[in-house]
């Protein structure tokens, strides 16, 4: 199969699932005249990991969900990059506080694949250490409060591609209490340019043009 060339932004179309202002759930899809296979690839991937989360926040218990609230954030969408988040808040019956679930997906159009974290870098290259060694170092800048310490990431953390710079991050609960949120790192491309693969992503991130 030939690539296609977008150099464009992708269209983004958004779609919901559910109604009324208590339970419903906004989600994209793309539209890519050029390649409708690609195109369906890229839209189940998007709506099957919405599903996800909207099984995971309904878990065992069902008949309690009083509130789900899903949104969507594009982060990138150039240089043959999209990359965006999807977040589903639901709050249970008599619960303390509702919860919150943060996913994202990468999708390297100049390629056609969906992409895993380790997709980014060179193989061999240990990015998880190299990451790892940059997270404690902004935890301890930022004074970010852990909940049993960090060592090292995962092989597959969550990610996401902001322009020209790689967010790592974590599930409520994860490394932090509640109280701190979402804990997010920014890491710039620049920083990791001995490890990227320059005809990936972050390769085409890191060009100054």
């Amino acid at each position: 199969m030939g690539n296609i060339v977008q150099l464009s932004p992708v269209p983004i179309n958004t779609f919901c699932i559910g109604s009324g202002k208590d339970q419903i759930v906004y989600y994209p899809q793309v539209a890519l005249c050029e390649n409708s296979l690609w195109e369906s690839k890229m839209n189940y991937a998007i709506y099957e990991q919405v599903m996800e989360l909207i099984s995971i926040q309904f878990g065992n218990m069902p008949t309690t969900v009083e509130q789900m609230l899903g949104f969507y954030e594009i982060k990138n969408n150039q240089r043959q990059v999209l990359s965006l988040s999807l977040s589903n808040y639901t709050y249970h019956y008599h619960a303390a506080h509702g919860l919150t679930y943060i996913k994202s997906l990468t999708f390297d159009l100049e390629q056609q694949r969906i992409c895993k974290l380790n997709d980014l870098f060179i193989p061999g290259s240990n990015y998880e250490k190299v990451l790892s060694d940059i997270i404690k170092k902004q935890i301890v800048q930022r004074d970010i409060q852990l909940l049993d310490g960090f060592t090292e990431i995962q092989p597959n953390q969550d990610f996401y591609i902001a322009d020209k710079v790689l967010v790592i991050y974590f599930q409520l609960y994860d490394i932090t209490p509640y109280v701190e949120g979402f804990p997010m790192f920014p890491i710039s491309v620049f920083d990791l340019r001995e490890i990227i693969d320059e005809n990936g992503p972050l390769g085409r991130m890191a060009i100054n043009n």
